[in-house]
């Protein structure tokens, strides 16, 4: 069916992300990085261990080190006597062997000598002179040890391909002597905006001109999904030069995005350059959400192309909906698409919200605590107001078969 504007009937949410995920994307280059720099990147290689960590058995706490079965028994009322034959100094190998009846001052940390099994806190000894110790508590073989391999063992399969390497991860990788690991390149993403009516930031506004906001704004999301955004500048609207910069972009490109060129109307180009460039082409035009109806995606030779409307709010929804929680980004970073990490908290709805039916709506929400508990307080404007972005603390979805939420009603909000 074509509506008064001559526009197909918009897609369903469900068909939009089939076709996405059904579509086959370049795949993600490769580097070499050192541990130092990689916090954020994914890993192109599975680590596994070739050493055990700890490479010996050390002490967990500053004590003496004995053999066990010397304390086997002990009470307060009943301590043990132990000679105090040496100390272990940091970063040293003890060179002499433990008896029985014998104990090594030992730091946390510090490598346990030979025949010595165990650990005795400082707390549980009570000093006798210069050379022995009155010990007052019982131990079992291995209190207060970390044995060697106990933490890594060699062999150990221990950060797997596509993981997103934290911090911890590279304290492990230092760990086991690794200094570089191979990551993927992250996507360098091209940012058009089009329109004759956008501005700079730094411009005096004239009439009815418009400051850029988008670019900005897909800039600071793409970098929080590990990628390198590209800000191409602003193009008029001009087939032509839309055209040559959509092109160059996609050579130089993992993914591109245009704003501005998605409504229908004497200016609306994207679809027909998109078709233009190469196969696939557009893989839909118009998707039955709100905001974002008249989202625009394609794929020109692997590399993703989007048409995002030009309204603040309804790029962030098309970028959210369509291109992070779709794991297009994630496929051109290499991350596992099963490490989807989107901080989500319930609340209960301060007010009735209303819904198109057959449409799936996304409404900002800022998050109150009141009462002990937490409420999502819509925050309901028209998808061209930056200050409702700026108002909010995350999105809710009411889905395209329900015709809207109740108050009170307990609903899952993605937090910004």
């Amino acid at each position: 069916m074509i509506d008064m504007l001559g526009r197909a009937d918009a897609i369903p949410l469900s068909k939009a992300l089939e076709l996405l995920n059904n579509t086959v994307f370049a795949a993600p280059a490769i580097e070499k990085s050192p541990i130092e720099d990689t916090c954020g990147r994914i890993l192109a290689e599975s680590i596994t261990s070739n050493e055990d960590v700890p490479h010996y058995a050390r002490s967990t706490m500053d004590g003496y080190a004995l053999k066990a079965e010397d304390t086997f028994g002990v009470t307060e009322t009943l301590p043990a006597y132990i000679k105090v034959t040496d100390e272990i100094i940091m970063g040293k190998t003890p060179n002499f062997h433990i008896t029985h009846g014998e104990a090594a001052r030992i730091p946390t940390g510090g490598m346990l000598p030979s025949g010595a099994d165990a650990v005795i806190m400082f707390e549980h000894t009570q000093p006798l002179g210069d050379s022995d110790i009155e010990v007052l508590r019982a131990l079992a073989p291995g209190d207060n040890v970390i044995q060697k391999g106990q933490d890594v063992s060699n062999g150990t399969a221990l950060l797997c391909r596509g993981h997103k390497i934290r911090p911890q991860d590279m304290g492990a990788l230092a760990a086991i002597g690794i200094s570089e690991v191979l990551v993927y390149r992250k996507p360098i993403v091209s940012i058009i905006s089009t329109g004759d009516e956008i501005i700079p930031p730094s411009m005096q506004i004239n009439g009815a001109q418009i400051r850029d906001i988008n670019s900005y704004n897909l800039s600071g999301l793409l970098l929080n999904n590990g990628a390198t955004p590209v800000r191409k500048g602003i193009c008029r609207d001009d087939y032509d030069a839309i055209r040559a910069i959509v092109s160059d972009a996609i050579k130089t490109s993992q993914m591109v995005l245009i704003t501005g060129g998605s409504s229908v109307g004497t200016m609306d180009m994207t679809e027909r350059i998109i078709n233009g460039l190469g196969s696939p082409g557009v893989l839909f035009h118009g998707v039955a959400v709100k905001p974002g109806k008249p989202i625009i995606a394609g794929c020109v030779g692997g590399v993703p192309v989007f048409g995002l409307p030009g309204h603040p709010a309804a790029v962030t929804v098309s970028f959210e909906v369509f291109i992070k929680a779709a794991v297009v980004l994630k496929r051109l970073t290499g991350e596992l698409l099963n490490e989807t990490y989107h901080p989500i908290t319930k609340a209960r709805l301060t007010s009735n919200i209303a819904s198109q039916p057959a449409r799936t709506d996304f409404i900002w929400v800022k998050i109150l605590n009141k009462d002990g508990g937490l409420y999502a307080q819509p925050i309901l404007g028209k998808s061209g107001l930056i200050s409702t972005l700026v108002t909010a603390d995350g999105v809710i979805e009411i889905p395209a078969d329900r015709r809207g939420l109740e108050k009170d009603e307990e609903v899952l909000v993605r937090l910004f």
